[in-house]
């Protein structure tokens, strides 16, 4: 059953244009030095054309974005306690293209939700089993300075594991087209940031 019509979120294109550009550059200028040259790198994609149904949000499109709302909040927290205590210059570069990209998309998300009527508004939602929970954030608040680099690539890694998890799910069960392309997108581009996140020392160097 669609939810009420949603209209095209009021933001600056070149802003949105700007954060995925940033995203895209910087993924593609590490997944080399991270022995990843091969990996194919994410794609700049052009939003669809808005057509009769394109704002129509179905029941699981709802569900998807309020997953997701929550669990981009929650990469933002994570960001913000790790940022300014990094010390690989490519780990905080990664970071702060990350935390760009996902505060637009936080933004269109809760556009579309909020169009969509009182009915689709994002509620509270419990991570587990596919968000960083109050012991893997109190662990990046308390790391040691020797140690923040580790434990940020390992939560960030977990956690945009899920996310890619979840958006190759919903690609399969959108009724909305913008919401599958927005699914599309996050798929690749947290599948490219966990290969950098992961990747062996010695192939970051």
């Amino acid at each position: 059953m669609p939810v009420r019509a949603a209209s095209a979120p009021r933001r600056d294109p070149a802003r949105r244009g700007a954060a995925r550009a940033l995203l895209l550059v910087v993924l593609a200028a590490l997944l080399p030095a991270a022995g990843c040259a091969d990996a194919p790198t994410p794609q700049a994609t052009r939003p669809a054309t808005a057509g009769p149904t394109d704002t129509a949000l179905g029941t699981l499109d709802v569900v998807y974005l309020t997953m997701m709302v929550a669990h981009t909040e929650q990469t933002m927290e994570i960001v913000r306690l790790g940022r300014d205590r990094v010390t690989d210059p490519e780990l905080r570069t990664l970071v702060a293209a990350i935390e760009v990209t996902e505060a637009d998309e936080l933004t269109t998300m809760r556009a579309w939700l909020r169009d969509a009527g009182p009915g689709a508004t994002a509620q509270p939602h419990d991570h587990t089993g596919h968000g960083a929970g109050p012991a893997d954030l109190a662990r990046l608040r308390n790391a040691p300075a020797g140690q923040v680099d580790a434990v940020l690539r390992r939560l960030l890694g977990s956690h945009q594991q899920a996310a890619a998890d979840l958006a190759r799910a919903h690609v399969a069960t959108a009724t909305n087209p913008r919401v599958r392309e927005l699914a599309r997108r996050v798929e690749q581009s947290r599948t490219a940031e966990v290969r950098l996140l992961t990747a062996p020392a010695a192939g970051r160097r």
